[in-house]
């Protein structure tokens, strides 16, 4: 093959090429603005960062903050923990949108009306027991015994229960109400968990509480704290009864410590579930991924919970998201087992989308082999209008043949530069042997009008 040959073989390649994208163009543009127009209306691609308020420093709370972090860094999301004073204090951040999501505890804080309509839970996670601990020395002063089992015990020492923020004074006013105490029959202070466990074992408070998970660090610690002993609701039963969102639980013997057998008796206690609340606003898939996660840091079996008995979409106070509730109920789907979380996604909010838009550009497509074929046989049929021109001035009798002859000569030269596809070739030769049956019939007029003049002369 000569380097001309292929030459024009690579010029009929890119003109068929051409044809081709000028016909399917037009359609692939629409195709690919709803495509974008989906796009932009699903907003499948979740931020790359988001806002977890969690609580004070050393708390369960910013435990399970750094365990969520490390978690969806996996997954290219980098979640931002915002300390806080607890579950009143999360609540109000989400309503100020200062963060996306939060650690909440039920009975901690008062719900408002407007909150349904703006907040989601992703489900309960874990029990957070109500511990009071208490100093030995000081509870002798009350009973001889120096063991605590109820709230009414507490008068007339120094308590502490807790900053506003944590909610957890509002939930101890609930108690004590309940129990008929006064105010002024017990001393109360509001220290945050770190100064007020030192201040506890100095000596400067008599009692301590806490509202938290067993994997609270100060918990951890107290409860292995010569001196110190955690107080046994002896009544929790009823306070259940009392207030729906107190659940009885127990602390068995032995599960803090076998080899020391810590705590040496069962506690009785009373606990309240804490919730993964989100704003409405959160992107769906931060929501799933959450819930996803929520079932590999939170389902595990705990002092208070068997394997699997969390998170749970039970005994929500807010409406559970559709995304935990699929999460938390459903299988994982089954395109996350295989494929990475944003690729998985992604298919996931736009198959439907995209399968709507094959349906609608399907009928569309079929413009396009006829519009094809129109481009490519019009480069051939538009100079059958030029040599219908030359054959009308033939058959008027053009007084100058010589004319016409250059005219076709010309035509010729032009058709020859013209390409077009194998399968259309046959047309192109059609219009080359018409280009010559009109010189022809034009050469036999010219003989014709010679023999005409010589027999006239």
């Amino acid at each position: 093959m000569t380097v001309g040959q292929m030459s024009r073989g690579l010029r009929n390649l890119l003109l068929s090429i051409r044809d081709l994208m000028l016909s399917a163009g037009p359609l692939a543009l629409l195709g690919v603005g709803l495509v974008v127009a989906a796009f932009w209306w699903l907003n499948p691609t979740p931020p790359k960062s988001v806002v977890l308020a969690t609580g004070p420093q050393q708390s369960a709370y910013a435990e399970f903050g750094k365990r969520y972090h490390e978690a969806l860094t996996k997954d290219g999301i980098d979640v931002k923990l915002l300390d806080s004073e607890g579950s009143s204090a999360n609540l109000q951040l989400l309503r100020e949108g200062k963060a996306d999501l939060a650690f909440v505890q039920g009975g901690t804080g008062e719900l408002k009306p407007e909150d349904r309509d703006e907040l989601v839970s992703l489900g309960s996670l874990f029990v957070e027991p109500i511990w009071l601990f208490y100093r030995e020395e000081a509870a002798k002063r009350v009973v001889r015994s120096g063991h605590l089992n109820g709230l009414h015990q507490l008068r007339g020492l120094r308590v502490n229960v807790g900053t506003e923020g944590s909610g957890l004074p509002q939930l101890m006013a609930k108690l004590l109400e309940a129990n008929n105490i006064e105010a002024g029959e017990l001393t109360l202070s509001d220290l945050s968990q770190t100064p007020a466990t030192v201040a506890f074992l100095d000596g400067k408070l008599d009692a301590l509480v806490f509202a938290s998970a067993p994997e609270s660090l100060m918990v951890q610690m107290l409860l292995q704290t010569p001196g110190v002993q955690l107080m046994s609701f002896a009544q929790n039963e009823a306070y259940s009864r009392r207030f729906p969102f107190l659940t009885p639980v127990t602390l068995p013997r032995g599960v803090v410590d076998l080899a020391r057998n810590i705590p040496p008796r069962d506690v009785r206690l009373v606990a309240s579930t804490t919730s993964l609340l989100a704003r409405e606003g959160t992107h769906p898939a931060l929501l799933q991924l959450f819930a996803q996660n929520a079932q590999a840091l939170h389902g595990s079996a705990g002092w208070f919970n068997r394997a699997r008995e969390f998170p749970s979409t039970l005994h929500a106070e807010l409406p559970i998201a559709q995304e935990a509730d699929r999460a938390i109920n459903e299988p994982a789907p089954a395109m996350q087992r295989y494929m990475p979380f944003w690729a998985a996604n992604l298919v996931e909010r736009m198959w439907l989308i995209l399968g709507i838009l094959i349906a609608f550009m399907l009928p569309l497509s079929r413009i396009v082999p006829p519009l094809y074929q129109f481009r490519v046989r019009s480069r051939v049929f538009r100079w059958y209008g030029k040599l219908r021109e030359i054959e009308d001035e033939m058959e008027q009798g053009s007084p100058d043949p010589t004319e016409l002859r250059t005219q076709l000569d010309r035509l010729e030269a032009q058709v020859e530069k013209v390409s077009v596809p194998l399968s259309y070739a046959d047309e192109l030769y059609a219009l080359r042997n018409h280009i010559q049956l009109v010189r022809t019939k034009l050469a036999n007029m010219k003989r014709t009008t010679a023999t005409a003049a010589t027999e006239s002369a």
